[in-house]
């Protein structure tokens, strides 16, 4: 049982106790200020409490103190209020979503930062509030970068007197010290400066750092993937530490299934109890391992990032780290948001370190090369930069800033993501065409939802009752447990009926989604026993119920089968099922929760419900379109009208007089994608295309270029006339391709007047034949038989003059005898060997000693 004592000498060890008066001058000369603290220092407990007057005798002020997690802010609640030798919900309280315990005498009051940011939009002044602590700021969740936005307009606006601190163990100090100099100096200070910063000394116990890199390579992670060998691994490592090391060992992963399979890795330790700690961890488990060990028994804490910071968990000495995180990443082409695996930061290393080293020495395992170190990120990336901002553009929209231009933030939000959530906004009718929120997206903001799980709640409510709509989106808004199944309407049934911790939290929050409908003003019907709303309806099921609020919530993700276990969603992604899943057979699903792996076209189902076409059609009317298609398909125009629900094609048929533009359209969008071949090329429009490309290459301008690029590039040039008589394939392949090109030829400069004359089709010899010149390759060619070029002592120039054909020299069977450009040195040089070599096989033709002086001839002695 502890003491007045034992809480007073707790208070006087906490390391931030010399930097709180600095901190206090800061507030009193600017308002603002940055605290930089390690692990350990107090500032989570000790300087809300200063700050509020009820540790070292100041002026009592109400204190907001800011935390990115519910299981940080119950923490540092109950600590707060440990230290005063109080119980929660006196002096000092908490709320978070769902959970509320403080009063009318509660003076600090912790909360997450989605729960400050809700409460500005109700009350923008913070009527009572004197301080307001934004905790933790370095993990750059968005809920905390929104609240400080949201208070820097106050400071500037309404409240000049809010006194705002940043708290971080490791931050940006620079960034969040310009951010709220230029959010609103104080204290006549001019404008743009610094806000000041105060550190605060840490704890000096050293942690030594062991690299323990797996010994073979293992895969790097991506989505939501991480190779089973690095889990081995670190469970390996996990009972390396054990035998090594004194003291409780506390091991990061980057998520509950991971943390899962690593607790069943280590099943059967001897003398050592393993505990999970996360998100979705019971309350009593989170108390308990926060409380501390009893009977002398080593524990082994698996635990994700929210052990980082905030939360100090005793006995800790041994840290093993396996070195990844997760962090949110929105696929806007594809509608999908979800977790990705990332290699942590630096930062959060550090901070993950500092936990074996907050009451004595101790160790941090690595489980990387030590040569990667130097190679990670910096910081963590700002959830601003790669996550769904739908909920952040509605907050700025009810806030007055629909482009968030006039925010504070670090970090600017996407354009690109911010025009895709304000095209969700408009959809579910949150904002109107100008993108300020609507009357409707202001009710949603006071939801406490994500807007889609707020239209969901909203429309839902409308059409089966409220409690049945709460109970829906209370699931979605927390992703039951794999093993509750991917059928959403089953997973429904078994949350009813569990007596698990997630079924525990379900029914809290469908019970505070019911309440929120009713104090919003929302909620119009209330659900009756069979099942009907209470406006009167027809009874749905479960199955009908939990599909119609999942296509509510998510209209592009309505999904028609098109294969065994496969389906087309509406936003064009495709999607299939998982092995053993009971959705199979399906004709339509509303999928509630997908992700895409890397290198896959397809996203896997996650969550999903049974639901039919007419439902999908209501949910995704903004989706439906109705009209002609006309495009190149299958190799030739098709032109239809066809019905879609977003890239769902449900009727089709044929439209029999087609708009001649977008006919063009299409054999324009044919030819690029299949090329010229599509036309008539006859051995005379191919010969034509290459005496032109060769001149191209000869003398240039104004020759055209006729390569495919050049040629596709310019249709319009030399194919228009006939692109605008064709219908379709089969006119195209019509198309007289060389009468075509001749329209690139210089005309206007009368240089294609020339154009025998510089790339003539047959060069006459002096047998008087005229042989055609193949101009296909690098160079012309001048195949002819040797005897038919007697008494010819140089081979034609042509391009005027700058370019000899290179002569191919045949036998008289026509077979290749020589190869050259300069006849005359054949004749000196070559000719005899050749002679020697053909002229016992062709006894019948002439072999004259002297070619130059002979008379050409195309026949035998004989004939001649």
């Amino acid at each position: 049982m502890t003491t007045p004592t034992d809480r007073r000498t707790a208070l006087d060890r906490l390391p931030v106790r010399d930097a709180v008066p600095e901190l206090l001058r800061a507030l009193d000369d600017r308002g603002v200020a940055v605290l930089c603290a390690p692990p350990g220092t107090g500032k989570t407990t000790l300087v809300p409490l200063v700050l509020a007057g009820l540790v070292g005798g100041g002026p009592v002020r109400r204190v907001l103190v800011a935390e990115p997690r519910r299981i940080a802010a119950r923490a540092a609640a109950r600590r707060m209020a440990w230290l005063l030798g109080e119980r929660t919900g006196e002096r000092v309280g908490f709320t978070v979503r769902g959970e509320r315990q403080a009063g009318r005498g509660t003076v600090v009051e912790v909360v997450t930062t989605g729960v400050l940011v809700q409460r500005l939009h109700r009350d923008q002044e913070l009527t009572g509030v004197d301080v307001v602590v934004l905790d933790e700021c370095h993990e750059r969740h968005l809920d905390a970068d929104t609240a400080a936005a949201f208070l820097l307009d106050v400071r500037a606006a309404l409240r000049p007197g809010l006194r705002l601190v940043a708290a971080s163990a490791t931050t940006d100090a620079e960034g969040w010290a310009r951010l709220l100099g230029d959010g609103g100096p104080d204290g006549g200070k001019a404008p743009g400066e610094p806000a000041p910063v105060v550190s605060a000394p840490g704890v000096s116990h050293p942690v030594e750092v062991v690299w323990a890199p797996p010994k073979r390579p293992v895969r790097p992670p991506h989505g939501m993937r991480v190779d089973p060998a690095l889990l081995d691994h670190v469970a390996a490592v996990v009972r390396r530490a054990l035998r090594e090391r004194e003291g409780d060992v506390l091991c990061f992963l980057p998520g509950v299934g991971e943390i899962a399979r690593v607790a069943g890795k280590l099943g059967g330790l001897a003398g050592a109890e393993v505990l999970q700690v996360h998100g979705r961890a019971p309350a009593a488990v989170q108390e308990a391992v926060l409380a501390g060990a009893e009977g002398g028994r080593r524990r082994v804490v698996l635990a994700t990032s929210v052990a980082e910071s905030s939360l100090t968990v005793p006995g800790v000495r041994v840290v093993v780290d396996c070195g990844l995180a997760r962090e949110p990443r929105m696929d806007h082409a594809r509608g999908l948001s979800a977790l990705t695996t990332v290699r942590a930061s630096r930062a959060a290393a550090r901070q993950r370190a500092g936990r074996a080293g907050r009451e004595a020495p101790g160790v941090v395992y690595r489980c990387w090369p030590e040569a990667e170190d130097a190679r990670l990120p910096r910081f963590p990336s700002p959830e601003i930069a790669g996550a769904d901002l739908t909920a952040f553009a509605l907050q700025a929209a009810c806030w007055g800033d629909p482009d968030a231009s006039g925010l504070a933030l670090l970090d600017p939000p996407p354009a690109g993501a911010m025009a895709a959530a304000r095209e969700t906004l408009t959809a579910i009718g949150a904002v109107d065409a100008a993108g300020r929120a609507t009357e409707r997206g202001a009710r949603m903001a006071r939801l406490g939802l994500h807007p889609r799980l707020a239209r969901a709640l909203i429309d839902g409510a409308e059409e089966v009752g409220a409690r049945r709509a709460a109970e829906v989106v209370a699931l979605l808004s927390e992703e039951p447990p794999r093993e509750y199944g991917d059928d959403l309407a089953a997973a429904w049934r078994t949350a009813r009926r569990g007596g698990d911790p997630y079924a525990a939290r379900w029914r809290q929050e469908a019970r505070r989604l019911e309440q929120a409908l009713t104090a919003t003003g929302t909620a119009r019907g209330t659900a009756r026993p069979d099942g009907r709303p209470g406006g009167g309806g027809p009874a749905r099921g479960d199955d009908a119920v939990a599909g119609l609020v999942a296509a509510l919530a998510f209209p592009e993700r309505v999904a028609r089968r098109r294969g065994e276990r496969a389906y087309l969603m509406a936003a064009g992604t495709g999607a299939e099922l998982g092995d053993g899943s009971r959705l199979g057979g399906a004709p339509w699903l509303a999928v509630a929760v997908a992700d895409r792996p890397v290198a896959s076209a397809s996203a896997r189902v996650r969550l999903a419900a049974v639901t039919d076409e007419d439902t999908a059609r209501t949910a995704a009317a903004a989706l439906a379109s109705d009209g002609a298609e006309v495009r190149w398909a299958d190799g030739d125009v098709l032109a239809r009208r066809v019905t879609r629900l977003g890239a769902i094609e449900l009727v089709s048929r044929p439209l029999a007089d087609p708009a001649p533009k977008a006919v063009r359209q299409a054999l324009l969008e044919g030819l690029r994608r299949e090329g010229t071949g599509l036309l008539g090329w006859s051995a005379r429009a191919t010969a034509v295309r290459q005496r032109m490309a060769f001149l191209h290459r000869a003398l240039g301008g104004p020759w055209p270029d006729v390569s495919e690029a050049a040629l596709l590039a310019r249709l319009d040039d030399w194919l228009g006339a006939e692109l605008a008589r064709a219908r379709g394939r089969a006119d195209l392949e019509r198309v007289d391709a060389g009468a075509a090109l001749a329209r690139l030829l210089p005309w206007a400069t009368g240089e294609a007047a020339r154009f025998e004359e510089l790339a003539p089709e047959r060069i006459e010899v002096p047998s008087g034949s005229r042989v055609r010149v193949d101009y296909g390759g690098d160079r012309p060619v001048l195949a002819v038989k040797l005897q038919e070029l007697f008494g010819w002592r140089e081979a034609p120039r042509i391009a005027g003059g700058r370019v000899p054909l290179l002569v191919h020299l045949l036998s008289p069977a026509g077979r290749p005898a020589a190869v050259t450009a300069d006849l005359a040195s054949f004749w000196k040089d070559g000719y005899h060997s050749v002679r020697a070599e053909l002229r016992g096989r062709y006894p019948r033709h002439p072999w004259p000693e002297d070619p130059t002086a002979a008379e050409p001839t195309r026949r035998t002695n004989a004939r001649r």
